[in-house]
């Protein structure tokens, strides 16, 4: 998706909901742009987008979207 989680529009957020998301983590040496760089039905999916992107997954945590209410 290439944005920020905080950035999904309510539509997006509804859309996505139960979708899992992986998002660069956090290091003092490198300050990732935490957007979603990838989405599947599982963490697994998003390691396969990662790799196949040329992404190192250990570098990306994985969260399920959750409804915004």
């Amino acid at each position: 998706m290439g944005r920020p989680i905080d950035g999904l529009t309510l539509a997006e957020r509804l859309e996505h909901a139960g979708r899992w998301v992986a998002l660069e983590i956090y290091s003092p040496q490198r300050l990732p742009l935490r957007r979603i760089e990838a989405e599947g039905s599982s963490a697994g999916d998003c390691v396969l987008q990662l790799a196949e992107h040329g992404l190192d997954p250990t570098r990306f945590e994985f969260h399920m979207l959750k409804p915004p209410y």
